[in-house]
């Protein structure tokens, strides 16, 4: 009877047989993660060239072509290894949260990443999340290092690499010229067909993010404003004026019962003699993007990162105009819209509105208490909202305030029924009805002060529908759920009184299309501040504004 090896010699005969190229295995990888890790990428494919299977394969293979092409520099033997498990890796992650999620990994997103907390990202790290990582990320990983190099000539090497790389550019350039019409069709028309590759879309979107972040990094904001004074209305004025500005977290307008929504998610709200705008969309579809242009005097269609960042904003001209100007955060920070005024955290801290090192946003009313007492100066306060952020939507409110059930009680979306999903997202919003009435009732109990309050989401959210769940899509791919957002105003009849504006008109003009760019120059009419800057067109008040010149 022949002696059977043991283990560890089996495995050093196995690794002694696996051999292969440098440049066989980047191949391979790149190979293996097309396949594998590319699910969104080939359903996006079968729909786009329906019909048109050697189209499709034609431009399969000019893409797998032209990612050899551009990693073969990667394919020396120094590089080959630690390069393969970085894509493997890498691609196990997007690929994963491309096809449970529908994320696309833009430049958006991954600035999403870069800035998001501990706290958020921990929601989206999962069992299944943790076990596909593992079975297509390390795996493979381990296979690739368990795998011995085949020895070449120093010149074969170091040549290779570069002649494959140009080989299969031409390849590339050879394929796409066998239908270049309908491909440059597909991508003018199709960008989430690109967009969804792996690993191409992450790394090319990284690049764009280092790119952007290195035109940004000796930038001083400009001022702007710096005329900005206060109007007449505060020459009769009997009393500070208190304006909070709420910003909502993933709040969607079409889960609101205010907006006609089936649940009733807004019962408190209703009560109150509040202006339910009713059509108004986000300048973005993340946090990221959506708090810096929000606050911005620049319109979606001209903003970017670079010169939202090299401009102060509306924070900035209240204070120019003399008001105090505070925020308060219970969310992952005010993206540096608030680094020249005073600013509070209430994430991570302790008390009956906080579990698990998460506060709701029941947390601000005890605060707002205590502050209003001291308020001697007109001042404007930013509540920066934690509102219905997932996947943990369980989260964002107390057990008692479970209002609808079953609710998803678990971030692995997937796993939950769409009932359940829909569920936990509604509690979040009526959890936010609930906070929101409980501040205006306080504001309108304060007789010392004269009160309002302007509540506006950053973006909204998608729930499962079209298989995308969250936010951060692309914006020009972006459903409606991520772009549709309410906005809530409520005013003290001596706030309204004070700044002659009629309530009723507004109320008549609650269904006039609306968006993130009327922030800035409505914030100002509000408040009667005149500047420069100021765009009265811009201003949702202006049509509505009575006896504004009378002192």
């Amino acid at each position: 009877m022949t002696d059977q090896p043991s283990t560890p010699q089996g495995l050093n005969r196995l690794r002694t047989e696996l051999v292969a190229r440098p440049l066989t295995l980047l191949a391979s990888v790149v190979l293996f993660v097309l396949l594998v890790d590319n699910n969104t990428f080939w359903r996006i494919g079968s729909d786009v060239f329906s019909g048109h299977p050697f189209a499709f394969a034609g431009m399969v293979a000019a893409l797998y072509c032209l990612t050899v092409a551009v990693f073969s520099p990667f394919a020396l033997p120094v590089f080959v290894k630690p390069f393969s498990i970085f894509i493997l890796i890498l691609s196990s992650v997007t690929g994963y949260y491309m096809d449970t999620l529908g994320a696309f990994i833009d430049r958006e997103m991954i600035q999403n990443v870069m800035v998001t907390t501990v706290t958020e990202s921990k929601h989206l790290i999962t069992i299944g999340f943790l076990l596909h990582v593992a079975f297509y990320g390390l795996l493979p990983s381990a296979f690739v290092l368990a795998l011995r190099l085949k020895p070449q000539r120093k010149l074969m090497a170091l040549g290779t690499p570069f002649l494959a790389g140009a080989i299969c550019l031409l390849l590339t350039l050879g394929l796409l010229a066998t239908n270049f019409k309908t491909y440059a069709s597909v991508l003018r028309e199709r960008k989430d067909f690109l967009a969804s590759y792996q690993p191409g879309a992450p790394i090319v979107s990284t690049f764009r993010y280092a790119a952007m972040m290195s035109k940004t990094l000796n930038t001083i904001a400009a001022p702007i404003g710096e005329d900005a004074t206060k109007g007449v209305s505060y020459a009769r004025a009997t009393k500070p004026v208190l304006t909070l500005l709420v910003v909502g977290e993933t709040a969607r307008a079409q889960n609101f019962g205010l907006n006609g929504y089936g649940h009733e998610t807004t019962p408190e709200l209703a009560k109150l003699p509040i202006v339910n705008f009713e059509e108004v969309s986000s300048c973005g579809t993340s946090t990221a993007v959506s708090l810096p242009c929000m606050f911005s005097k620049l319109p979606r269609k001209d903003y970017s990162f670079e010169k939202g960042k090299a401009q102060q904003n509306l924070l900035d001209v209240l204070a120019h105009a003399g008001l105090k100007v505070e925020w308060w955060d219970n969310n992952t920070g005010h993206k540096g819209l608030a680094d020249r005024i005073e600013a509070r955290s209430f994430a991570g801290n302790e008390g009956e509105h906080c579990r698990e090192g998460e506060c709701d946003d029941g947390a601000f009313l005890p605060a707002l208490r205590a502050y209003a007492d001291n308020i001697t100066e007109d001042t404007v306060l930013v509540l920066h909202q934690i509102g219905s952020h997932g996947p943990s939507y369980f989260m964002r409110y107390p057990p008692e305030a479970e209002k609808f059930a079953p609710a998803c009680q678990t971030p692995e979306l997937k796993s939950c029924s769409p009932e359940e999903v829909l569920n936990a997202y509604d509690n979040t919003i009526a959890y936010t009805d609930k906070t929101l009435a409980e501040t205006i009732n306080f504001l309108q109990a304060q007789e010392s002060l004269s009160t309002a309050m302007l509540y506006i989401s950053d973006h909204g959210e998608s729930l499962g529908e079209g298989g995308l769940y969250l936010h951060g899509a692309p914006y020009f791919l972006a459903p409606k759920e991520q772009t549709h957002v309410p906005m809530i105003l409520w005013m003290s009849d001596s706030f309204a009184a004070q700044f002659g504006h009629n309530t009723g008109c507004l109320v008549d003009s609650r269904a006039t299309p609306l968006s993130h760019d009327n922030l800035f120059h409505s914030a100002l009419g509000m408040l009667d501040i005149e500047t420069q800057v100021y765009d009265e067109a811009l201003d949702l008040f202006a049509p509505c504004a009575a006896n504004k010149e009378q002192s």
